[in-house]
Order: C-alpha cells, then sequence, then structure tokens
C-alpha cells in the first residue's frame, strides 16, 4: 500500500483536512487529557516570544546593546513565523503528523537550550529566528491536541478555545517574568522556557496525536514562492519595527526595505497567481469578502496594540515597570480567560457579526476610559479600561476565524493561503499597529511640547518662581545661583516633556476608540446591507433531458 493512499476512514473519524489528525471517539479521560497538551504546548509556543517581548529592557543589559538594537529580537521572531507558514503545512501534509510533533518539539528544545550560551546580539537574533519557525509549528499542534478534547458537534467551540488559549502568553508573560530574572537574570527567562519545553516534549511523546492522512504536496516552484515571499515578509517587518524607533525619513535603509519588500511579495504573488497548483490561491485572497475580513482583523490588531504600545508604553513614561504592572496583568488574564470562555459558549455560526461588533464597541469603551490619564495615572486607574480591551480582544477572534475557514474546508487546498493570510493580519497586524500608534504618539509629543515650550519663559512670573522652586531642592548640593537656575529650568523641561507624552498618549487611546467604533460601524453596515439585499440563490441545476428520438 502507497504511503500517501488515503485510509478507509469511519465518517466520523475522518480527518478534516489532509496532515491533520483523524477524530476517534475517546474516552471523557483521554479528552481532558488531549485538553491539558493542548493548552501545554500552546503556551510554549507564545511563551518563548512573550518573554522576550517584556523584558527587552532587561536583555539590553546582559547583551550589552542598545534599545533600537534588541528590537532586532522580537522582529526576527515575527519575520520567520509568519514565512514559515507557506512550507509547514506542505511538510505536515507530506511527512506525517508524528515526524512534524517530535521533529519540531525536539528542535524547539535545541534552540532554547541554544539560549543558554548566548553572549551576544548577532547570535540572540540568530536563535529568535529559529524560535519564530519553530513557534509557528508549536502554535498548530497545539491547536490539533485541543481539537481532540472536543466531540464532533463541539469542535468549533474547541477551535475558539484554541487560538484563544495562544493570546494568554502576553498576559502570563508580564506576571511572572519579574521573578525569573531576580532567579538567574537573562538565563532565569531561558531555564523556564527550556524546562517548560521539555515538559510539552514528554507530554506529546506520552500522548500521540491520532494518525491523519498523507498526500505528497512538494512541488519546486514552492521554495521560488518561499525563497521571494520569506525576505520580502522580512524586509518589511524591519521597516515596520524601526520606522519610530530610527525614524521614517532619517534612515535610508528603511525606506530601500520597503521597496524591496514590495517588489519581492509582488514577485511571490506573480508566480502564485501562474501556477495549476499554487501555495498562495491569489483568486481567493482577492475575493471581496476575504479582502474585506482581513482589513477588519487587521484593523482589530491595531486596536489591540493599545496594551502594548498604549497603556504599557504610558505607564513606563511615567515611571513605572514591570513589577508595578503584575496586578493590572492579572487583570488582563482573567478578562482574556472570561472572553474566551464568552467566546466559545455564545458561539453561532449564523451570527458572526454580532459578537465582533460588541468586541470592538467594548475596545473602543477601553480606550476612552484611558484617553483622560494624567501623569498621576498609575495602573489601579486603568483596571476597567485594559479588561474591556482585554475581554473585547479574545471575543472578537473566535468569529473571525469562524468565518475564514468556511472557505478552507470547502477548498482545502486554501488551507496555506488560510494560514498566512490568519498570520500576517495577526503578526503583521500587530507590527502595523505598533509602527502607526508609536509614529502618531511621537509626532504628538513634538506638537504638544512645542506647545508647552511657547509658555516657558522666564519673564512670566509663574515659570520664574516654578525654576526658582526647583532650584532650591538641590540648594545643599549646588552651591553657584546661576548652576542652581539652570538645575531648575532642567527639571522643569523634563516635566514639561513628561506631560507632553501624557497628552500624547491620550490622543493616541481617542486615536485607537476612533478606528474601533470605525471598524464596528463598518462591519455592522455591511452586514444589515447583506441583510437588507441578500444575494440570489445559486441556480439548482434541473434533470439532463433526454435526447430526442424520432
Amino acid at each position: 500500500m502507497s504511503t500517501y493512499a488515503p485510509r478507509d476512514w469511519h465518517p466520523d473519524e475522518k480527518p478534516m483536512l489532509p496532515g491533520s489528525p483523524s477524530s476517534p471517539a475517546h474516552p471523557t479521560w483521554l479528552r481532558y487529557a488531549y485538553l491539558i497538551v493542548g493548552i501545554v504546548v500552546s503556551l510554549t509556543g507564545g511563551l518563548g516570544n512573550a518573554l522576550v517581548s517584556v523584558n527587552l529592557v532587561s536583555l539590553q543589559g546582559a547583551l550589552g546593546a542598545y534599545a533600537t538594537e534588541t528590537a532586532w529580537l522580537p522582529a526576527a521572531y515575527v519575520m520567520t513565523n509568519v514565512s514559515i507558514n507557506l512550507l509547514l503545512v506542505k511538510f505536515r501534509q507530506q511527512f506525517g503528523l508524528r515526524l512534524f510533533t517530535e521533529f519540531f518539539l525536539v528542535l524547539y528544545a535545541l534552540v532554547t537550550f541554544a539560549h543558554l550560551f548566548v553572549h551576544d546580539l548577532v547570535s540572540a537574533i540568530a536563535v529568535r529566528a529559529a524560535h519564530g519557525m519553530v513557534g509557528a509549528a508549536l502554535s498548530t499542534l497545539g491547536l490539533y491536541y485541543m481539537l481532540q478534547a472536543f466531540k464532533k458537534p463541539q469542535r468549533l467551540r474547541g477551535l475558539v478555545i484554541a487560538i484563544g488559549v495562544s493570546q494568554l502568553a502576553l498576559p502570563i508573560a508580564y506576571i511572572f517574568s519579574s521573578d525569573l530574572l531576580q532567579f538567574a537574570e537573562w538565563r532565569g527567562l531561558y531555564l523556564f522556557e527550556l524546562g517548560l519545553t521539555l515538559f510539552s516534549l514528554g507530554c506529546v511523546l506520552m500522548l500521540k496525536l491520532p494518525p491523519g492522512d498523507r498526500i505528497k504536496t512538494f512541488e519546486k516552484l514552492d521554495f521560488v514562492t518561499f525563497g521571494l515571499f520569506a525576505p520580502g515578509v522580512a524586509l518589511l517587518c524591519a521597516a515596520l519595527t524601526f520606522g519610530r524607533l530610527l525614524w521614517w525619513f532619517e534612515t535610508p535603509w528603511i525606506g530601500w526595505a520597503l521597496a524591496a519588500s514590495i517588489v519581492l511579495i509582488a514577485g511571490a504573488i506573480f508566480v502564485e497567481h501562474h501556477r495549476a497548483r499554487p501555495l498562495l490561491n491569489t483568486r481567493w485572497l482577492a475575493s471581496a469578502d476575504i479582502v474585506r475580513l482581513g482589513l477588519s482583523m487587521i484593523l482589530i490588531r491595531v486596536v489591540l496594540s493599545e496594551q502594548g504600545t498604549g497603556a504599557v508604553g504610558f505607564l513606563r513614561a511615567v515611571g513605572l515597570n514591570n513589577d508595578q504592572m503584575q496586578t493590572l496583568f492579572v487583570i488582563v488574564l482573567a478578562a482574556t480567560i472570561a472572553g474566551i470562555a464568552v467566546s466559545a459558549l455564545t458561539l453561532s455560526v449564523n451570527h458572526l457579526t454580532a459578537p465582533v461588533v460588541i468586541a470592538l464597541l467594548l475596545m473602543a469603551a477601553g480606550a476612552y476610559f484611558d484617553a483622560h490619564a494624567t501623569s498621576l495615572t498609575r495602573p489601579e486607574q486603568m483596571y476597567a479600561s485594559q479588561f474591556l480591551l482585554a475581554f473585547g480582544g479574545a471575543l472578537f477572534i473566535g468569529p473571525s476565524l469562524i468565518a475564514l475557514i468556511g472557505g478552507v474546508i470547502a477548498n482545502p487546498g486554501n488551507l496555506i493561503s488560510f494560514s498566512v493570510m490568519f498570520g500576517l493580519s495577526q503578526n503583521l497586524g500587530g507590527l502595523l499597529g505598533s509602527a502607526a500608534l508609536g509614529t502618531f504618539q511621537v509626532v504628538r509629543e513634538k506638537f504638544h511640547s512645542s506647545q508647552l515650550a511657547e509658555h516657558l519663559s522666564q519673564l512670566d512670573p509663574m515659570v520664574a518662581s516654578r525654576v526658582q522652586a526647583s532650584g532650591a531642592a538641590f540648594g545643599r548640593l549646588i552651591p553657584d545661583p546661576a548652576a542652581r537656575s539652570a538645575r531648575g529650568l532642567a527639571t522643569l523641561s523634563a516635566t514639561a516633556t513628561r506631560e507632553a507624552n501624557v497628552l500624547a498618549y491620550n490622543d493616541v487611546f481617542l486615536l485607537i476608540c476612533a478606528i474601533a467604533l470605525f471598524t464596528a460601524a463598518w462591519i455592522f453596515l455591511h452586514a444589515l446591507w447583506l441583510h437588507l439585499n441578500p444575494p440570489p440563490p445559486a441556480p439548482v441545476p434541473g434533470p439532463t433531458p433526454d435526447p430526442v428520438t424520432d
């Protein structure tokens, strides 16, 4: 019997798609075991990048690098994580689930172990890039394990939970990564990650996924497409990451990277558009429904950047660190779990618009609450707003994913296109959100600084009094009156800069609120239009007439 010959499956056990596991009936205890292993594997894949992303400041000292240099670490992860999905789906379909599972988990353990011996920035970037590839494989693996925990009628709810679990990594990293740093500095992060990886490897070796069908899928042109698409996405990620850090118009290589990325990605699309069996179904991706859905998911990811770029950036701007945000992210974690639960319990394939609109309205409300922050605002004043944002972020992703996956089930050839589009909308959408909101914050900070500076004339008695009071605080340390006055002026200037940043972040929160409301209105009005103007039913083919005989 050929390795790639399809098996004779019972209708209830048949794999949904080639490369996915079959769905035999499991006893209850085994379903719980699959659920636990799925959660462990999903968190293992997501925590690696999260632990690094939330501790970049600490890693600067460990690697002897500047802030703009350590930004390559999360960027390298996203570069490989997005593009590797082009090949991972076919690898799974051709070589089977068992090899896919064991190979990538062992590779993940080796890559994590390599982190312990990294002492320079270049090696760390290489390891993070490898981590991105393996992390993409673990996300899929965790999804398959969790789907085994649900019976066939409840499998879509299982899909929502599986995707939602991957969102738990970031708040978990904020909660306890500071303790790991105290335990063994930056190596504490990697020791924990290595232990979790080895634990996951033991779990999947003890509890294997059911077998599935294998098909021969790889073609030579696949690697041509990958050779164009992967560097194009990498250059785009680099430009989005460093545009606001090095500034868009002051660093020539950012413009060249953007131009080259457009050429390379366009080349990959051109190759795929003219293939008989493409990796990327460009016609499906360019259909009106998929373009609209992809754009809405990108806009929602931009809104979700409020937590990382907005709230966390604001709190760090007023002098707080990760230790002081632990309780805030405990609340974010609880809100995310609640959002996943509500999304799974209320899921209906006939009503996918309502939860997305409600999620956007909740996120708009959270961003609006944050838009009234002052320099005295602390995490306690952001508990309610961040709860709404985290709850809304978990609520929207399930219905959005279900809306996309219908076209994949109808045509399994769209699976790779779906994987790439979902990865692009989530990862690149997050980068685009951080780049756009970060750029907007810098522009607004310069505007508010100029406005405040106009009123900081020492001819103003109130300003002169404030400078004198600030300088008097250093009276015992600085005996020279002119030096004290200069010190007082520097203190007042720093205060003005801090207030300009606060005002700029308030503008960012208002912009996020506006984007969320616009996206909610757009999705709602489109659904209303479809309800009032339903598409005509597909014609039913009639019986073939008998040939006329004389």
